[in-house]
């Protein structure tokens, strides 16, 4: 990639509200261009059965974008939950293969990220419209790749994402977090709670990974872009180009 060139991530989101669309150019600022594509909400079922049904159509929603995006990114760490790892792993491989440009996906990437900075056990805070449902699927989604979770909290914050503040994140997290755990993951790509990430890093001394800023760490990466930000925590205040990433 050469300096000053912009990449133009494609977001795949099967939600209506805001998420990395709004978070990746804030993280960002002059290197991420940003089109979203919004898969159609799927009525009469169950909302987990409703994500697994939208993953299965991601492909329309891609080609809306190519081929004008350099990477696609899976915006939903709820749709990662809902079907699981193999198949979340399987779903980037397909739309890799069909539109030939690296492809991420949020839990994927949070995955790749606590292994590479060798964490063995993690703390998940999940927004409260996940729902107990979703948040038991996240612990056993983490579980599966051998971490351990030490808890896994539905936040005590507002039911409504334009209502939470960095600073509520920042006191909830810190208040409730287990000292078993050597990571925070702060999952919901509708959170954008990645301005909480570094006050959480200095007051608790752990690493934190927010939804949308992991879901760019890794875009970056496989676009052979700098990762070197500041500002929203030590995943993204070191240049990982030189290591490998999903």
């Amino acid at each position: 990639m050469k300096v000053g060139e912009k990449i133009t991530v494609g977001v795949l989101t099967p939600h209506t509200a805001a998420g990395a669309d709004v978070e990746f150019p804030e993280l960002a600022p002059g290197l991420v261009r940003v089109e979203t594509s919004r898969v159609r909400p799927v009525v009469g079922v169950a909302r987990v059965e409703a994500l697994r049904a939208q993953a299965e159509v991601l492909d329309d929603a891609a080609s809306i974008l190519s081929p004008a995006a350099d990477v696609l990114g899976i915006a939903s760490t709820s749709l990662g939950y809902a079907v699981g790892y193999a198949a979340e792993t399987a779903l980037v491989e397909r739309l890799r293969a069909r539109w030939d440009v690296p492809v991420c996906s949020t839990s994927l990437s949070a995955v790749a990220a606590l292994r590479l900075r060798q964490v063995r056990s993690v703390s998940l805070v999940h927004p409260p419209w996940f729902g107990q449902s979703l948040n038991d699927l996240g612990a056993e989604y983490f579980r599966s790749q051998g971490f351990e979770v030490v808890e896994a909290r539905l936040a005590d914050l507002p039911d409504d994402p334009d209502k939470i503040e960095p600073a509520m994140v920042v006191e909830y997290v810190a208040q409730h977090l287990s000292p078993r755990a050597d990571a925070v993951f702060l999952g919901g790509n509708g959170f954008r709670a990645a301005r909480a990430v570094h006050a959480l890093e200095t007051r608790t001394r752990r690493l934190v990974l927010e939804a949308n800023q992991v879901l760019l760490w890794s875009v970056l990466r496989s676009a052979g872009a700098p990762t070197a930000l500041a500002a929203f925590g030590t995943l993204l205040a070191v240049d990982n180009r030189t290591t490998n990433a999903r």
